[in-house]
């Protein structure tokens, strides 16, 4: 039984050291708990549990408080600088000691630095960097956390030093269900560890990034780069990027290429980190009271912010549902003035507990108005933001359907601007030089209310527009003219059903061959489609059925030529592949590649899913690349994806 025990922890351990240390599990989940629960079941019966079993990683008892730790080494916080001019300043300094450095750059992660001391080969505590000096000992919070070994190589008395981070992924599903919202991840990871309850830290699901080797008593690790292997060959969680630089000039360039890979990590990320590679020669070098002379972080642009709500506007959508904007005090955000935050609905901003005069906290997500994350502190003047009882545009009134608010009046001026927009847009007819503010003048007027009105415009009537001459007018026309031909998927994404995008248009098309087939759809068809969830199905179910809009297809129908795309068949090179692009592509935009597998027998999904088959990765490709290596879907480059196409 002991053999077979030792064999269980191997087993397990292996297991586990492949999911969540090298993101590339060997076998499925359901294996490893046929084993893990027999494990469990031995170690039930004979009371005894080895120091390395995998069942010691659970949540157990709350404690009390925590225990301050002293460090065995300091750990040191780094210097920063924000511009290239004082980075510049660093390497001068390097430079006076050291004739040619060699330095290298990694991410800098943002989350809780962490300390984990190790004697014997054995996992003995961890504590919170603290004052640098001595920190909290959160052991029991961090035993549940399984991205870090209980038992490694080195026999000696060892300090490691890594951040503990939660996942950008982990933490919107948590968030999910959660009752308390967590803010950000920063946030989520240090409320994590320093939960008295572990319960709650496994709940969370944080895990930790190590990059350095606070102290050894045995042996000497010469470079930093070493210290990266090290920790590697030790079983700890490593992020894989280390540039390796030869001059400033190269250090730039990979202080460049991290902030644009970070816009796409599943992990917070706030800058890079400088490190002169030679570990012989910091000691000569020196520290400051609280910094290492030979290391430096280079800091992003902030991506969240604090500012004050001033007020809250209503706008209206194409589908009359009604948007809380939020007007905020001038803040600095990524180098751009932000004065608005967008909120989802009114059961967003309840749920964020968002007030009039409160201070909140703001995020730019994907380079647009930046969202508020929720409400940091309450003043005196606080009030609570008030329910709008009728549009605000036409004065109609209102339906709330669950957590959203609707305008009832189809005509009402920004669901008719917007719907017009939508339907002229690229990715739709693609009327080229119409855009909002077309729509807009065309409302006001020359009476425009349906997309199908504007097959009837003569030049007469475009000219009675502010801003439009001969010319401008024979292009508008020109481009209204050709979109009467338009690929069949790409009208149907131009109706504007809610939920309906460019990927499940394709998707329709193909499966019932057009719109008078997608007209006869049932719900039980369509929720059947991998692109279709629930609520879609009953969305297209409810356009096509409305009379109004039976009665302007028909219209449209009348004006528009559909054209089909020819399908790759069973012939192509990705015949029954289920296609992932991530990442950049040096050689394809991402429509022409999307083009390509498509015509070659492929279909393209937007995500990874159980569904995927094949991943193609680019430069920089983030979390559906973590994502795909995770359930074991095969990942080819770009070169492989040009041989594949020859």
């Amino acid at each position: 039984m002991k053999d077979r025990v030792r064999y269980l922890i191997d087993t397990l351990n292996k297991w586990a050291y492949e999911y969540y240390v090298l993101d590339n599990p060997s076998v499925e989940d359901r294996e490893y708990d046929k084993l893990y629960d027999e494990l469990k079941a031995i170690e039930e019966q004979t009371g005894v549990v080895e120091f390395d079993s995998p069942t010691k990683r659970v949540g157990g008892e709350p404690i009390e408080k925590f225990e301050k730790h002293a460090h065995i080494h300091r750990l040191y916080s780094l210097d920063k600088s924000v511009t290239y001019d004082q980075l510049s300043a660093f390497f001068t300094r390097i430079k006076k000691v050291v004739e040619c450095p060699i330095f290298t750059v990694e991410y800098k992660f943002d989350g809780l630095t962490m300390c984990l001391t190790y004697d014997g080969g054995k996992f003995v505590r961890a504590t919170t960097r603290g004052n640098g000096v001595e920190g909290e000992d959160v052991t029991a919070q961090c035993l549940t956390i399984k991205s870090f070994p209980l038992t490694i190589d080195y026999k000696g008395l060892l300090e490691v030093q890594g951040e503990a981070v939660i996942r950008l992924s982990v933490l919107e599903e948590y968030n999910r269900t959660a009752k308390e919202q967590l803010k950000n991840a920063r946030n989520a990871a240090a409320g994590a560890i320093r939960n008295l309850d572990p319960k709650v830290t496994a709940e969370r699901k944080p895990e930790i990034l190590f990059y350095n080797v606070n102290y050894m008593s045995e042996g000497e690790l010469p470079t930093q780069q070493e210290h990266f292997e090290f920790l590697k060959r030790n079983g700890f969680k490593v992020f894989p990027f280390l540039r390796i630089c030869g001059s400033e000039e190269e250090v730039i360039s990979a202080v460049e290429e991290i902030e644009v890979g970070r816009k796409s990590l599943d992990v917070l990320t706030d800058g890079a980190v400088i490190k002169l590679n030679d570990a012989t020669v910091r000691e000569s070098i020196g520290y400051t009271d609280k910094f290492p002379r030979w290391a430096m972080a280079f800091k992003f642009e902030a991506e969240e912010a604090e500012t004050v709500v001033n007020n809250v506007r209503w706008q209206v959508g194409r589908t009359g549902k009604l948007t809380p904007l939020a007007e905020v005090e001038p803040v600095d955000l990524g180098g751009v003035t932000v004065r608005k935050a967008t909120l989802n609905n009114l059961g967003d901003i309840k749920k964020k507990d968002v007030k009039i005069n409160s201070r909140v906290l703001i995020r730019r997500s994907n380079e647009v108005i930046p969202e508020i994350l929720g409400c940091i502190e309450h003043t005196a003047q606080s009030v609570d933001v008030q329910k709008p009882d009728r549009c605000p545009f036409c004065g109609e009134e209102l339906s709330e359907i669950g957590a959203n608010i609707f305008c009832t009046n189809r005509l009402c001026k920004p669901r008719v601007v917007a719907t017009l927009a939508h339907f002229a847009s690229k990715d739709a007819m693609d009327i080229d030089g119409f855009s909002e503010a077309t729509a807009t003048l065309m409302f006001d007027t020359l009476n425009v209310r349906k997309p199908s009105q504007l097959y009837s415009l003569t030049a007469e009537d475009i000219g009675k527009l502010e801003g439009f001459k001969d010319k401008k007018i024979s292009n508008l026309l020109a481009a209204i003219e050709k979109s009467r031909t338009v690929n069949a998927d790409a009208f149907i994404f131009a109706l504007g059903v809610d939920g309906v995008g460019k990927v499940a248009s394709k998707a329709l098309v193909d499966r019932f061959g057009g719109v008078e087939g997608l007209r006869a759809a049932t719900e039980e068809d369509l929720i059947g489609m991998r692109d279709i969830g629930a609520i879609t199905a009953r969305n297209i179910i409810n356009w096509f059925a409305d009379p109004e809009n039976a009665e302007e297809l028909d219209k449209l129908l009348d004006e528009v030529t559909l054209v089909y795309r020819e399908k790759g068949g069973n012939s192509g090179i990705f015949a029954g592949q289920s296609v992932v692009l991530t990442g950049t592509l040096s050689s394809f935009t991402r429509s022409e590649a999307q083009k390509i597998i498509e015509e070659n027998g492929g279909v393209c999904q937007s995500s990874v899913t159980s569904k995927t088959t094949l991943v193609i990765a680019g430069e920089a490709a983030g979390s559906k690349l973590a994502k795909a290596q995770k359930l074991g879907i095969e990942v080819i480059d770009e070169e492989k994806f040009k041989e594949m196409i020859g």
